[in-house]
């Protein structure tokens, strides 16, 4: 009977890549997991506190898993032989084809018996399958998880012909007490681990799988990441505050940093005060992408002159640590403090002229010819918007000038942020410097657009030049490829005009872009083709965006077919539809609405453009007229005013005229004059409809037709 037991697999190596750590290690949890299951062998996630898990340090892999069947479960399966009809003959002896299969099978001709097929019966027998120790199942577990790991340059070592992401120096096989006979890499599996390189430089036994992380802990060694990294974090928050700080811990450094270290200890350092003067982006860049480092934090979110270390090692003199961190980043600090100083003696107008000399794009000329281009677009859109047209103007025409800059030529994540620094310390305003660094926001998915009006303006004119150059000059995205990066570009720019609330007709706003390129379009590319692609495009990556806010696809869809002049106005209308989705009268409304537009398209005579009310003789057409006209009248006032959820709900007040109308009058009437005029009242509310944000976008079940049916 199986019973169930700790597992235990470590591979010991060099020192493995920190990005590629944790996946390797998740790789290999996942395979072992995966050939466990696909052998039948029970394993359990949890028992009580005890969770499996993929547990890993810079120079080991391991797969702990607390609790795994000691066997596969025993089961029968049937073993089919010929069929009944032909395996004995008239007097009931085994023929040839039976005493055959029988021979084949190594068992006698009296244990077959007759088994029901779907095909009929036939002869065979019941086989015992499983059983099968998990122990002895291990060994080829293991190498097929190996084997599927994610390694994209394996290394080889010494004289061998093994391959793996570094040299593998020792293999701990366990089940319970037990070594699983295996061998990996010409290494025999045994329970002899390692521990930290310095602090316990020799072989540790591992008695039992179960007590793997407590012996390595005492090793000093901290195989579980989940505990090492809260040990970092922990360490370097008390730290900072006791610098009277707040450390910066950005997960993706904390995570790098779990990945370097066994032991980890934090030891506070600091560097030069003089270096702050040097903007403070590209001092923590340096920090944590370069060195690894947590900075130091002020009460109000600017940087201090500490920042934290975190050590592989328990040092006898931390103070000799901080030194040898404080040495390390001091010429890194220095050099970003030479590019500053230069860059700011330099200045922004004379990095602009290095511009005329940089190719954007071969078709679209220099990145100065960009510049133009979007000055001129800024221009143009800060005028509809309330922003002074001459300062967007010039904030566009040195918002690439950094370009050229030394400081972002070291650190390009700069762009931007170096043009604000460098425009403040060339006397420029505070509204003009935050918009060159707010211009290429949203920067990545989640980012927020650019807070301030003038920033937002920018943003949309970098990337409508973007957008419209890269569609004259062929680069538009196909599959994967999207050199330059047009879908994000994109997104961003409808997220600029949706969520920063600017009422800007979209279509002109391109038709302007692509008018400013210096690419003469071919004659099966005309302009407007460009710019009306350009437009559906999009509108393309609007799905997604609204689809992640719960946009149902039929209301975006609907929206969209009445081509919105702006991104406003079309997020204005689907919040419209939103809210009167949720009014009872909206099925109704969308249920007569699609009727009406079957019965005018069948109409075979012409419908006149007005209603005669002369003409008008039920009570429920008079009824419907008058609430229709009563509608029209007072929603002006909010339909210019983009105010499309009141007008939806002074529209819901049409339902029950609607529903009487269909009730108790005949539109199609034997009388020509009187159904034309039916016919035109029913035109008139669907002309009404498209003027009011399109409320038949809810896909409806049918609803029972009355006497009105045409």
């Amino acid at each position: 009977m199986a019973v169930a037991k700790t597992l235990l697999i470590e591979i010991g190596t060099e020192e493995l890549p920190i990005k590629a750590l944790p996946g390797l290690a998740q790789a290999l949890y996942d395979g072992v997991v995966a050939g466990l299951h696909k052998r039948g062998i029970n394993v359990a996630d949890e028992v009580g506190t005890r969770v499996a898990r993929a547990l890993y340090t810079p120079r080991r892999l391991a797969v702990w898993l607390p609790a795994v069947a000691s066997e596969q479960p025993l089961s029968e399966e049937p073993v089919l032989g010929p069929a009944v009809s032909i395996g004995r003959d008239a007097d009931g002896n085994p023929t040839p084809a039976l005493l055959g299969f029988a021979k084949k099978a190594n068992v006698d001709v009296s244990e077959l018996v007759e088994i029901e097929h779907n095909q009929g019966p036939r002869y065979g027998f019941m086989r015992r399958v499983g059983g099968v120790s998990t122990a002895s199942l291990l060994p080829d577990i293991l190498a097929e998880a190996v084997k599927a790991m994610p390694i994209p340059k394996p290394m080889r070592w010494g004289d061998n012909t093994h391959a793996f992401a570094r040299p593998v120096h020792w293999l701990v096989m366990l089940l319970d007490d037990a070594v699983v006979d295996a061998d990996l890499f010409g290494l025999r599996a045994d329970r002899m681990s390692r521990g930290h390189r310095f602090h316990h430089d020799k072989s540790v036994w591992v008695g039992h799988a179960g007590e793997y992380v407590e012996i390595m802990r005492s090793a000093k060694v901290l195989v579980d990441p989940d505990e090492r990294r809260e040990a970092i974090r922990s360490q370097v928050e008390r730290l900072a505050g006791g610098l009277d700080g707040v450390a910066r811990i950005e997960p993706g450094n904390l995570d790098e940093v779990n990945c370097l270290v066994e032991w980890p200890r934090a030891i506070a350092c600091n560097f030069d005060e003089a270096f702050l003067d040097v903007p403070p982006e590209a001092l923590v860049r340096t920090m944590e992408a370069n060195q690894k480092f947590f900075p130091v934090l002020d009460a109000e979110g600017g940087l201090t002159r500490h920042f934290i270390g975190v050590a592989n090692i328990e040092s006898r003199d931390e103070s000799e640590v901080a030194r040898g961190y404080e040495r390390v980043i001091r010429p890194r600090f220095a050099d970003a403090k030479f590019f500053f100083d230069t860059d700011a003696r330099q200045g922004l107008e004379a990095m602009n002229a290095g511009l005329s000399a940089v190719t954007y794009q071969q078709k679209l000329g220099t990145l100065a010819d960009k510049v133009a281009r979007v000055s001129a677009l800024a221009e143009s859109i800060a005028g509809q918007v309330g922003v002074d047209p001459a300062l967007a103007q010039r904030a566009a025409g040195l918002a690439k000038a950094d370009l050229q800059s030394l400081l972002v030529g070291e650190f390009p994540e700069l762009q931007g942020i170096a043009g604000r620094h460098y425009a403040l310390v060339g006397g420029e305003s505070a509204e003009l410097a935050a918009a060159l660094d707010e211009v290429y926001m949203p920067r990545f998915a989640g980012d927020d657009i650019a807070p301030s009006p003038l920033g937002r303006v920018l943003a949309v004119a970098e990337r409508l030049d973007t957008l419209a150059g890269g569609f004259a000059a062929g680069l538009r995205p196909t599959g994967n490829k999207d050199p330059f990066a047009l879908r994000r570009n994109a997104l961003g720019l409808a997220r600029t005009l949706i969520e920063g609330d600017m009422a800007l007709e979209l279509q002109p706003l391109i038709d302007h872009a692509v008018s400013l390129l210096p690419i003469a379009p071919s004659a099966d590319d005309k302009t407007e083709t460009i710019a009306l692609d350009l437009y559906d495009f999009i509108f393309d990556r609007l799905r997604g965006y609204y689809a992640e806010r719960g946009v149902p696809a039929e209301q975006f869809e609907a929206v969209l077919a009445v081509r919105p002049v702006s991104l406003q106005d079309f997020d204005a209308r689907l919040v419209a539809i939103a809210e009167f989705a949720r009014l009872p009268e909206a099925e109704a409304l969308a249920a007569a609405n699609k009727r009406i537009r079957n019965i005018l398209r069948k109409a075979e005579e012409d419908i006149p453009d007005k209603v005669s009310r002369s003409r008008l003789q039920d009570e429920a057409e008079i009824a419907l007229a008058e609430s229709v006209e009563a509608a029209i009248r007072e929603t002006d006032s909010a339909l210019a005013g983009r105010d499309y959820v009141a007008v939806l709900k002074r529209l819901a007040w049409v339902r029950q005229p609607v529903d009487r109308f269909f009730d108790e009058v005949m539109v199609m009437a034997e009388d020509p004059a009187l159904r034309e005029n039916r016919l035109a009242l029913l035109k008139r509310l669907a002309d009404a409809s498209r003027r009011w944000p399109p409320w038949s976008s809810c896909r409806l079940p049918s609803r029972r037709q009355g006497p009105g049916r045409a």
